[in-house]
């Protein structure tokens, strides 16, 4: 049996862990002095009302490799193969826990790590991909071959409504958050080759949207693809974009996904993007 395992640092549709048969192990999310586990205990709001309450943002942490034993002995039986499909190894240290964890558990399962070297929907793709590729009986080698040309074309840009969030966590000063503020500049993001570079600040929301759009479509050149938009707790802008997107690429499938709290905590309400990739 294949069980397939991702982490909270991926993005899906409703409805595609049943689907799918996808597993996430939650991170870890700790305010103050108590951590909760994201998706059990704390849900995206929930995270929103707590950062409003206290105006801080809590740390994020992976799953320890004990967490990820403990995970795979719960939603895998003795002899199962587990292909855990995870967050860029770049900017986290999950997948170096997921490699840990199936270590100590050679002989029980066949754990397969795989890092994704990106995050969000595109993980989700990759996971939903390596389900139907079983359920259609191919190998575990055509698989991971597959899963290695997505994770090589895929694409995640991102648009940032403020650097609030980015300022608290530490990921930018407070000048620059403030002058981005006055100045009305909103950041593009770009995570590419397991690394999340600020790309460009353009001067206004509405200019930042038609920018991510113009970034993917010059990135896919006309090709076949599956678009994802990711937006954070701003629903209505990413149904608009939505809309945008379906006169923009050549695409059978778009998806509308609410950001998770990992990236949510660097990034901020009112963060939109874009995942695309790239269909054979």
């Amino acid at each position: 049996m294949l069980r397939i395992v991702t982490d909270g640092a991926a993005d899906l549709p409703p409805g595609w862990l049943s689907e799918y048969d996808i597993q996430i192990i939650p991170m870890n999310v700790q305010f103050g002095d108590k951590t909760y586990l994201q998706y059990v205990d704390l849900d995206n709001e929930g995270f929103y009302r707590l950062v409003d309450e206290t105006r801080k943002i809590p740390k994020t942490s992976q799953p320890s490799p004990h967490q990820f034993v403990e995970f795979y002995k719960k939603v895998a039986e003795v002899g199962d193969t587990i292909l855990s499909i995870h967050v860029t190894s770049k900017l986290s240290g999950t997948f170096a826990s997921a490699v840990m964890a199936g270590k100590e558990l050679e002989g029980t399962y066949t754990v397969i790590p795989f890092d994704s070297a990106t995050g969000s929907m595109a993980i989700g793709f990759m996971c939903r991909e390596a389900r139907q590729m079983e359920r259609a009986g191919k190998s575990l080698e055509e698989i991971l071959q597959k899963l290695d040309k997505m994770r090589n074309s895929g694409l995640v840009v991102l648009t940032l409504d403020t650097l609030n969030y980015a300022r608290m966590s530490g990921r930018v000063g407070t000048m620059q958050a403030a002058m981005a503020s006055v100045l009305n500049v909103k950041p593009i993001a770009i995570l590419r080759d397991g690394l999340l570079n600020m790309t460009e600040k353009v001067r206004t929301r509405r200019g930042s949207i038609e920018r991510i759009l113009e970034i993917v479509k010059e990135e896919m050149r006309g090709r076949p693809v599956m678009i994802a938009i990711l937006e954070a707790r701003d629903p209505k802008a990413g149904q608009e974009l939505v809309e945008q997107a379906r006169t923009r690429f050549n695409t059978s499938e778009i998806f509308l996904v609410e950001l998770s709290i990992s990236l949510a905590a660097n990034f901020g309400p009112g963060t939109l993007g874009i995942v695309a990739m790239p269909v054979e």
